[in-house]
């Protein structure tokens, strides 16, 4: 078995940060009328500026390039990225169903023949792409690798994505709205790339992360779905768009994002405090003595939240510990733990001998990692 190190961090964020108040002028109002639940979702979720990879009039980017122009910030020059051996590249929102994800992010890049591992899901998919690069390191497979998460949501929440639906509502004599669950992510998600580059050595000079061990689960086998696009929800009952008429891909948002609140209040810290235990457990480790723990959050909301719940289990994880930066860079689902991380090791804030601690939870149909790396 092979160590394993973080030994590079990047990402690319399009265009300027979107405060608050101009965020309708980009996604467009729905009906020509401002959103009644904007400024509470806000609110609660305490993000104060996001990126979008679209503006009007000017080049609009697809998931892929955003991906490969990370990767590319990773790298001095041409030749060293043509040395990468792997590429395993996660995302909730790919540019088209076929070819995956990663493949299209090859096809950016441009560079020779590799190893190739596309994941799909939610937030997870980022840490599921640093894992498999992670084990592939690990047992001497490949030498290096690059592992991604990146989304383009905006594309999901433009006001036009909603106007079948709002017209058929018109049409029965229903007052046209958007359904809470489909308004509610129209201000919670953003745009951006974050990428890690994985050898099985660390940087000669300065600092690196190795990899202590990356822990996952799901509790799809028991809970219900909470959050999902291009299916509709019939109780607890997922239908997927192919089987649904194509007219109702229209009339009903079937690819708009959606997310089951009630779900998602219920369970998505007790289930993700209940998989910490038992990685305590398995792990023989103690949280308390983290230096820094970033907690992948979708609002500032949970915050509070999941320190209660710590707290009522007996868990201590100091406040003073904990890092995020969702307020200025908004919710990237599974390019947000690469952002934390890019930050603390290309800032200076690392330091050697000091330990940084993971939470990813997913509500999509609630699935959690718990990653533990020493600065070296």
């Amino acid at each position: 078995m092979q160590e394993v190190f973080i030994n590079r961090l990047a990402k690319y964020l399009p265009y300027e940060p979107v405060g608050n108040e101009e965020m309708e002028s980009v996604l467009g109002m729905v009906d020509e009328k401002p959103s009644k639940v904007r400024k509470l979702i806000l609110r609660n979720n305490g993000i104060k500026t996001r990126y979008y990879a679209f503006r009007e009039g000017a080049k609009s980017f697809s998931n892929a390039a955003l991906t490969a122009l990370a990767i590319k910030n990773m790298f001095g020059n041409e030749q060293e990225l043509e040395k990468l051996e792997l590429l395993a590249c996660g995302t909730t929102s790919p540019d088209q169903t076929l070819p995956s994800h990663a493949s299209m992010v090859h096809g950016e890049l441009g560079i020779p023949p590799l190893a190739l591992f596309s994941f799909s899901g939610a937030c997870n998919t980022g840490m599921q792409s640093l894992k498999h690069a992670y084990l592939s390191i690990l047992s001497a497979d490949v030498n290096n690798a690059v592992a991604t998460g990146s989304e383009r949501m905006s594309k999901y929440m433009t006001a036009d994505k909603f106007k079948a639906e709002l017209d058929r509502a018109k049409e029965i004599e229903e007052n046209g709205y958007i359904a809470f669950e489909k308004d509610f992510l129209r201000w919670m998600l953003s745009d951006g790339a974050g990428a890690a580059f994985l050898e099985n050595k660390p940087n000669p000079e300065g600092l690196s992360l190795r990899i202590e061990w990356i822990d996952m689960t799901s509790f799809a086998g028991q809970l219900e779905t909470c959050m999902y696009s291009g299916a509709v929800k019939d109780g607890s009952e997922l239908i997927g768009y192919n089987e649904l008429n194509t007219s109702e891909w229209l009339t009903q948002s079937v690819f708009s994002m959606k997310q089951d609140t009630r779900l998602l209040s219920e369970h998505i810290v007790p289930r993700g405090v209940d998989f910490l235990e038992k990685v305590m457990a398995k792990r023989n480790f103690n949280p308390k003595n983290v230096n820094w723990f970033l907690p992948h959050l979708s609002s500032e909301f949970f915050r509070q939240k999941i320190h209660e719940e710590l707290k009522a289990r007996n868990i201590e994880i100091p406040m003073e510990a904990w890092y995020t930066n969702l307020a200025r860079l908004g919710n990237v689902g599974s390019a947000s733990p690469y952002f934390m991380l890019e930050e603390l090791m290309n800032e200076g804030k690392l330091e050697k001998g000091q330990t940084v601690f993971l939470m990813v939870p997913e509500s999509a149909r609630f699935s959690y990692t718990y990653a533990l790396l020493t600065v070296v």
